[in-house]
């Protein structure tokens, strides 16, 4: 017997111009595993939010068709009471967190379902080992990293036990390593959908495919058979590994960024360090490392943003840098404002670099009515249009389906001679495509040598 049943969902945001899902219609049982596909904005993240009830209740918009989870109509009940039935991890992680500390974070979610007060503290440790994440448990969320931050969400989400459990971009800031094991564990012992731009270990342990494209139902079909469709169609979801060479020598060009043997605390907290890095114009590197070990704040130091507790940092030039969630630093009320705002107003040079991130024709959208894939490339689009000498980015490909990350890669290696460009990333595929070299942090809180 089905779990959740979806019949003929169409949905529309408010003030969209067309809906975001169009007469899906699906299945879900218990136990299975759902991989969720499809390019950024194509309508997954909008699906797993009618199964988690917030559509329409809580994004206002208008729906049609219905959607039951264990035998409940969500568009006749509330969000909240279909809490620990159906737990969600969203796409941004900053915005799901409520509290300051790591373990009032978990047992929020057990204390609003009612959980007798005796059981809260043993399925939050449970839940905190089950995400790896035990040693942070005194922490404040404030203080963590975005991958670490990513773990604790899934911490909340699978104390609460549910029946179905609703990932979107689970391990978007993740590592490799912690990819894995967060996958294995939550992948176990209940239905799960899990939405991946970095698809191949969820490929890998999922039964079903699910593809969603312009809102529409493309594939619902078993793992072997969606495998040799997507071979067929969409190639670019199924990435073939290759290796980048880690730690080559590094190129000749003029060298725009010098670190030597910096460290940074954050008050009494190690970030990084002593850690040394040069970057030359006409070289991209690839930054990377496990969740926690420092890769954004070295990233930071390089840009200039943050000054070194110790030793040296220089810049030669300009440097712009990208945050891990550019969202929340939008101002403007449309896209091409938000890209000019960063060469004095001229839409002309924004439009050409809206063109280049391949949003042209979205320049009097809302920035906030973007999916978080798109919002990334906006953000691409603000800090490329400036035509900087260093340009930093920091997990660009959050959020971005495989096809325009190949066409990032692209775009990175054909202006890489104008610039140097650091990319901090747990990609490993991306990594391999555009970089000339990797740097490696190594396990947080210990000193790194880059």
């Amino acid at each position: 017997m089905a779990l959740a049943r979806v019949r003929e969902l169409t949905y529309r945001y408010p003030g969209a111009d067309r809906p975001a899902l169009g007469s899906v219609s699906l299945d879900l049982y218990p136990g299975e595993v759902v991989c969720l596909l499809g390019p950024s904005g194509g309508g997954k993240s909008t699906l797993l939010r009618a199964l988690a009830g917030l559509v329409p209740h809580f994004h206002g918009g208008v729906l049609s068709g219905s959607v039951e989870v264990a035998g409940i109509d969500t568009r006749r009940t509330r969000p909240a009471e279909l809490a620990g039935t159906v737990a969600s991890v969203f796409q941004d992680p900053e915005d799901q967190v409520v509290l300051t500390g790591v373990e009032a974070e978990i047992a929020f979610g057990l204390e609003n379902v009612g959980t007798p007060p005796s059981q809260i503290e043993p399925r939050v440790a449970t839940a905190l080992d089950m995400a790896g994440v035990r040693h942070l448990s005194a922490r404040r969320t404030q203080e963590l990293s975005a991958g670490e931050l990513q773990r604790v969400c899934i911490a909340a989400a699978l104390a609460l036990g549910p029946e179905l459990l609703l990932l979107d971009e689970p391990t978007s800031q993740l590592d490799p390593d912690g990819a894995k094991g967060i996958l294995d564990v939550a992948c176990f012992g209940r239905a799960v959908v899990v939405s991946e731009q970095r698809p191949t270990l969820a490929l890998e342990r999922c039964g079903r495919v699910v593809f969603l494209e312009g809102g529409r139902l493309l594939l619902d079909a078993p793992r072997g058979e969606a495998i040799e469709w997507l071979g067929e169609h969409r190639p670019a979801y199924l990435p073939e590994m290759r290796l980048g060479a880690d730690d080559q020598d590094a190129g000749s060009g003029e060298p725009l960024v010098r670190l030597e043997h910096v460290f940074y605390a954050y008050g009494t907290r190690h970030a990084v360090g002593p850690a040394s890095l040069t970057l030359r114009r006409g070289e991209v590197v690839a930054l990377v490392g496990p969740n926690g070990s420092g890769k954004t704040t070295l990233a930071k130091l390089a840009a200039g943003l943050l000054e070194p507790a110790g030793g040296a940092a220089r810049l030669n030039g300009r440097a712009a840098y990208l945050s891990q969630d550019p969202g929340r630093y939008l101002v403007c009320e449309r896209v091409d404002e938000e890209v000019a705002l960063g060469v004095g107003g001229d839409l002309e040079r924004a439009g050409r670099a809206l063109e280049l991130v391949d949003l042209a024709g979205y320049d009097s959208r809302h920035p906030r009515d973007l999916s978080s894939g798109e919002r990334e490339r906006l953000g691409l689009a603000a800090v490329l249009v400036t035509d900087p000498d260093v340009l930093i980015l920091d997990e660009p490909t959050r959020g971005v389906d495989p096809e325009r990350k190949a066409l990032l890669a692209r775009l990175l290696r054909a202006n890489a001679d104008r610039r140097a460009t650091l990319v901090v990333t747990h990609d490993p595929v991306f990594a391999a495509d555009v970089a000339d070299r990797s740097v490696s942090l190594g396990a947080a809180r210990e000193p790194a040598h880059v």
